[in-house]
């Protein structure tokens, strides 16, 4: 598990408050893609690192977790009732 030290950060690193332009959001998505990508060709994390840290990286995006650099959510539809 100690690999798990140098991806947990990415769980906790949070989304750029201004969402004014787009390309903000872009640069910050692809920072993190890119630290991923140099992080599993430089360290080779073992496997049980590896499904950790997807599966609580899916969990963060599923729930729509502010921190998610992947996926943005729309959570104004889950408040409004039809």
């Amino acid at each position: 598990m100690y690999c798990l030290q140098w991806l947990i950060p990415v769980l906790l690193m949070p989304l750029p408050k201004s969402l004014l332009t787009p390309a903000i959001l872009h640069n910050h998505s692809m920072f993190i893609i890119l630290y991923l990508t140099s992080f599993v060709l430089e360290r080779k994390p073992c496997a049980i690192c590896s499904i950790v840290f997807v599966i609580a990286l899916g969990l963060i995006c599923y729930s729509c977790y502010p921190n998610c650099a992947f996926i943005m959510c729309d959570q104004t539809c889950d408040d409004e009732p039809e």
